[in-house]
């Protein structure tokens, strides 16, 4: 017999819904914060082409940086209990 309703697609990751906004905006800016220092890091281990190209690859990671810092500065977030 066939199946009328294809399979759910599985989720390899997931966040949980119940975390604070300033929560995952402080993670993401943690995030590229690393991914800033290990491309930088790598860049001065690459010549040529390569290199020019990690580099913009990076400064478009502090872009990203900057806008999610400027939403943690600007924005009023109420206090939180701490997350689990």
């Amino acid at each position: 017999m066939k199946k009328i309703t294809p399979n759910p697609p599985t989720t390899l990751f997931i966040l949980a819904e119940n975390i604070h906004p300033e929560t995952l905006l402080i993670q993401a800016s943690e995030t590229l914060a690393s991914l800033n220092a290990m491309t930088t890091d790598l860049a001065f281990e690459l010549e040529g082409a390569y290199r020019h190209k990690l580099l913009a690859a990076q400064q478009l990671i502090v872009l990203g940086e900057l806008l999610v810092e400027r939403v943690l500065n600007t924005q009023p977030f109420t206090t939180h209990p701490p997350q689990p």
